[in-house]
């Protein structure tokens, strides 16, 4: 499930669901300028915007049995080779895929995502505070302390924001 992070000016307000957030927004007394209030995508740091007056749907639960199982047929077009390796697998092709699917989701984002989601968060939050450029550069670098260094009088939940999202705190 996607999670996302409201901000009101540079301070946090919330984070979770869609549907959590929604709720929280609508919860809020009335503020002066309703721009004011940023959404971001967790996963890629985009600013997102909600439609307040109504809630996500959730998906219906998937039915039982193999197509009841939510399984879906698919095309995946692989070599020869693969498919012969494929064959020869526990389980064939569709465990292996699965279980190789699996794998990459536990391992994560990679170092790369997380730092591309930090600087776009940080681009719409912090583009105008100090030594923005810099701590930039330090994102990128991989250089944690140097970027804490830079931006140790920024807001904290700022800050704390884009240490989350670039190095998984």
């Amino acid at each position: 499930m996607t999670s996302y992070t409201a901000f009101v000016t540079d301070s946090w307000l919330a984070t979770g669901s869609h549907n959590h957030i929604v709720e929280t927004l609508r919860d809020m007394p009335e503020i002066e300028r309703a721009s004011d209030i940023l959404v971001f995508d967790d996963e890629t740091g985009q600013q997102v915007d909600f439609d307040l007056r109504e809630l996500e749907k959730e998906s219906p639960a998937p039915k039982r049995g193999r197509p009841k199982l939510g399984v879906t047929s698919r095309e995946v077009t692989l070599l020869p080779r693969h498919w012969e390796w494929l064959a020869k697998q526990p389980g064939g092709a569709s465990a292996v895929l699965r279980k190789l699917v699996d794998a990459a989701r536990k391992a994560g984002l990679p170092d790369r995502s997380k730092r591309d989601a930090a600087y776009h968060f940080l681009s719409a939050m912090a583009g105008d505070y100090p030594h923005f450029e810099e701590s930039i550069r330090a994102l990128y670098a991989n250089d944690r302390a140097r970027f804490e260094t830079l931006t140790a009088k920024w807001p904290t939940a700022v800050r704390g924001h884009a240490v989350g999202l670039a190095w998984g705190e």
